[in-house]
């Protein structure tokens, strides 16, 4: 039963499917749902993201190869499965590396070849961020990866991570897209709450509203401002005092266009579970907060389900989008925040007749094989007779061990998308 609600979800995501149903070339017209642009030159293809060679393959199929120019698709090592023979790079995530560093440098080349007559079409799907890199001046990819480090442990949203990366790069926060004399086309699987364009792979593609001032707030806010390495804190300081560029806050030639993203996912488990016979309602895509938090307030849902019929009556399937994170501090766990979110709602749903399965539905939570897990109401009873303390467990960030022990992780090896983390709750 939640085997196949999950497998909903992810098809609900698929980017192949997303860029076949959105993206069509008649004659030297290409339309994107009921937009017109006229090909004039070339057809250039920038693909970066878990999602890049799902996308990369159907928009081969869409448009002749006559049509295109030059190409390059990025993607996390182990996600090449299906792409198109052409300039694959395969890169680090979370944590950037050597190969997200020179996909970062040739697709500021590819952005500057793109001629006035040319289209840049630009495949984003999230993971970019880390997969795609080219540090402001004067900053190490040693110095940019601390940077990401720190800020993965600190606790800090998406949107904050960001808004820092945004602020220390050459290509994130519209920078690459100001490179192109053409016209961009970008078409987005999103995978961050509320679908901010300047927030998906840090937005290589949109305006961005953020400076350097908040990029230096939410380094000091979330007290790593005089950890980061020197050269980070300079480039900061430097922006702030005006003697470096702003991000762009205006693009004139760009063309964003989101085609899927967790909205769409949790809505098709929705249907799935009515197909099956459930009830069910799509309770929230923008879901943030501290996992372990956050799966006390689920949890406190599922309860007052299970054993008072309300707010909606039984057998029912309860639909939570959204991304949640994990202060990791100085713990030296193994887990990620789904892992932590399910050994954390064990808790909550112990004794009761509910199954809870928390995942990322691109197959990979925080630095693990697993996508999250799957608990239900005899969990709590399984890992305490296993000898586990879970309230020390969630202390030290180990989720992942602890589920493992009981058989409560939940792997589906890498999805080939990425519209963000969900919560089903299964109550009968």
């Amino acid at each position: 039963m939640v085997d196949e609600l999950i497998r909903a979800a992810i098809k609900a995501g698929d980017p192949y499917k997303a860029v076949r149903d959105s993206l069509q070339l008649k004659g030297k017209t290409l339309l994107v749902g009921e937009r017109k642009f006229d090909v004039k030159g070339r057809i250039h293809v920038l693909a970066v993201g878990k999602a890049a060679c799902g996308m990369s393959r159907a928009l081969f199929e869409i448009i002749p190869r006559e049509f295109i120019g030059n190409t390059l698709i990025v993607t996390k090592y182990g996600y090449r499965k299906g792409c198109p023979e052409t300039n694959v790079i395969e890169a680090g995530h979370p944590i950037p590396d050597e190969n997200s560093l020179l996909a970062g440098k040739l697709g500021l080349e590819l952005a500057k070849k793109v001629g006035e007559n040319d289209l840049l079409i630009a495949l984003i799907s999230g993971g970019g961020s880390a997969l795609f890199v080219y540090p402001a001046e004067g900053v190490s990819l040693e110095d940019l990866i601390r940077t990401n480090e720190l800020l993965l442990r600190s606790g800090a949203t998406i949107g904050e991570i960001n808004t820092v990366r945004k602020h220390i790069s050459r290509l994130k926060g519209g920078r690459l897209a100001k490179a192109v004399k053409g016209t961009v086309i970008s078409l987005i699987v999103s995978d961050v709450v509320g679908d901010n364009l300047s927030s998906i792979a840090s937005g290589v593609t949109a305006p961005d509203p953020t400076t350097y001032h908040d990029a230096y707030e939410v380094l000091v806010k979330r007290g790593i401002w005089k950890k980061v390495p020197e050269s980070v804190r300079r480039v900061i300081e430097k922006g702030m005092r005006e003697e470096l560029e702003e991000t762009p806050k205006m693009l004139d030639n760009i063309h964003n266009f989101i085609i899927a993203g967790n909205s769409k996912a949790c809505e098709a488990v929705a249907r799935k579970a009515r197909e099956l016979g459930f009830n069910s309602a799509v309770m929230t895509t923008t879901l943030e907060g501290e996992a372990r938090e956050v799966a006390l307030a689920v949890g406190s849902i599922v309860e007052e389900v299970a054993k008072r019929n309300r707010p909606f009556k039984k057998p029912v399937v309860l639909v939570f989008g959204g991304e949640w994170t994990v202060t990791v501090g100085e713990a030296k766990g193994l887990g990620g925040p789904n892992q932590e979110f399910a050994l954390s709602v064990a808790r909550k749903i112990a004794g009761l007749n509910a199954t809870v399965a928390a995942f990322d539905t691109d197959g990979t939570d925080g630095p693990t094989d697993a996508a999250g897990g799957i608990v239900d109401g005899e969990t709590l009873q399984r890992l305490e007779k296993a000898g586990i303390d879970v309230e020390e467990v969630l202390k030290n960030h180990d989720s992942y061990r602890a589920l493992e022990k009981i058989g409560a992780l939940l792997k589906t090896g890498p999805t080939g998308t990425n519209v963000n983390s969900m919560v089903i709750a299964v109550i009968r």
